[in-house]
Parts: structure tokens; sequence; C-alpha cells
């Protein structure tokens, strides 16, 4: 009996160091869409990530918990009860990072015909070895894809560039007389963004024409986005990554309020279909 009471006492100690390397978060959400002049649709959204941490090791996975529905037949991805979204196992060894994707996304991608997301073919599960190495005010990282990162920040301004085979990729970004600025390269295909603030409201002016300004207190804010005409991409290239269809310039009005329950209510009304949609979501 002794040996017995000293087995789950070992046991339940163990399980107690466990859980106490375990987080949860996650969030859920409703949303009422009344699509203008076509049908209504209300969707559900539930998510849980857990990660757990020994030592310089972390396992991270995250999983849709809410039947796998979004309202729309048409975008259901394996509709059981959990689906996994990601999983993840990274360790630390002094500069080295190991870095495993065990999940396959195109075992369960849906392809949308609008959004523009058309994932690779095959299995998208990897392993990448990294080496991370500082040099003065720089540090340098190397993958097994062969790709070298060379990442710094300099009087203020933050440089990143990465060498791989006929597709280099330099970014930039600093906060110059209260603006911000990120400037990234591509392939040779260039995007920029542009923030400020003005009287209390904050614009960001993007090289695809899209602009935002948001205004308001922290808890109760409005934002204001306009988007450009984008026209149609029928083949993927290293600068457009992926096909798109056409669409319309549009935009979009979100109202949002922190509720003291710990809730956020948002209203959001957008030109492109002339609809409304009221949402309330909880994050923990």
């Amino acid at each position: 009996m002794k040996k017995l009471i000293a087995l789950f006492a070992t046991t339940a100690v163990a399980s107690g160091s466990a859980m106490g390397a375990i987080a949860l978060s996650g969030a859920a959400s409703i949303s009422y869409d009344d699509n203008g002049s076509s049908a209504s649709v209300t969707k559900y959204d539930a998510d849980l990530t857990i990660v757990g941490t020994a030592g310089t090791t972390t396992y991270t996975t995250s999983m849709d918990i809410d039947g796998g529905t979004d309202g729309s037949a048409s975008t259901t991805i394996n509709n059981t009860d959990v689906n996994v979204t990601a999983a993840t196992l990274a360790t630390t060894i002094g500069p080295v990072t190991i870095s495993a994707d065990m999940y396959d996304e195109n075992d369960a991608a849906t392809v949308s015909s609008t959004g523009g997301l058309i994932t690779d073919s095959g299995d998208n599960r990897s392993i990448s070895i990294s080496l991370d190495a500082p040099i003065g005010d720089a540090t340098i990282a190397l993958d097994d894809s062969g790709d070298v990162t060379v990442t710094g920040t300099f009087s203020g301004v933050t440089v990143s560039h990465t060498m791989q085979d006929g597709t280099d990729t330099t970014s930039g970004s600093a906060s110059i007389a209260g603006m911000d600025i990120t400037l990234t390269n591509d392939a040779g295909a260039t995007e920029w963004t542009l923030g400020t603030t003005v009287a209390g409201t904050a614009v960001t002016l993007g090289s695809d024409k899209a602009v935002t300004a948001t205004f308001g207190v922290t808890g109760n804010t409005v934002v204001v986005s306009h988007t450009a005409e984008r026209a149609a991409v029928t083949s993927a290239t290293s600068s457009t990554k992926h096909t798109t269809a056409q669409k319309n310039a549009y935009t979009t009005v979100a109202v949002s309020r922190d509720l003291t329950s710990g809730a956020t209510l948002s209203a959001t009304y957008n030109t492109f279909d002339d609809s409304l949609t009221l949402k309330a979501a909880v994050a923990f």
C-alpha cells in the first residue's frame, strides 16, 4: 500500500509539473451578416492554441473547435468536431534552431476562387535548421533550404536581406519624424507603406493604393479602409505568389467597442456588397 501511495504521489507531481509548462489561449466569436441583397449568413468561430514548453523545446498546436464550418458550405474544411490547423515542434541548441512543421495544410485545404490563396501542391510538412550568428550589429542566419538572411538595425533603421536562388528579398523599416515607413523588394517587385498620426487619427497608405484611417480611444474605435481595384492574376509568379480573380474597389467602415464583460462588439459596413456585419467576440 505504501508503495502504491508513493507511486501515486510521484505521478501526481509529474503531472503537475507538466501542466505547469502548458499554456492555453483561444478566441470565440459569432457574427451576423445581412449580406446586402443576398441571403443573410450567421457565422461561428472558436479556436484553441496549446503551447507546451520543456527547457528550450516548445510544441505548439492550434485547432478550430467549432465543427469546421463558418456558415458557408463552399468554404467548409473537414467538417468534424475538431480541426487541427497547425502543429510545430521547435528547439534551440546554442546558436542552432531546429523547427519541425508537422501539419500538412494541403491535406485539408480548400481553395478560394476570390480570395487569391492557392496552396502549394504536395506535402507541406518540413524541418528547418537555422544558424544565428551575430556579426557586429547584424545577425546572419542560414536554413536548410540554403537561404541566407542578414538582419540588423542601423541608426534606427531595421534592414533584412535574404539571399536565395534568383529571388532575393530585401525589407526595411524605420520611424522618422513621426512617420512609420516600410519597404520590401521581393524578386524585383517593390511594396511600401507609410503610416502617421494626424490629430489623433492614424492613417496608413500602401503602394497598392489602399488607405486606412483609425480614430477613437482605446476600446472604442472606428476604422475606415479603402481597398483599390484588384486586377486578375492568371498565373502565379515569384512576385505575385498566387493567382487572383479581379475584384472591384470597395470601402469598409468598422465600429468596435470593448465591453466590461471582456467581450468585443463590432459592426462593419462594406460597400462592395452593401452589407452590414454584426459580431461579438471574446479572447482568452
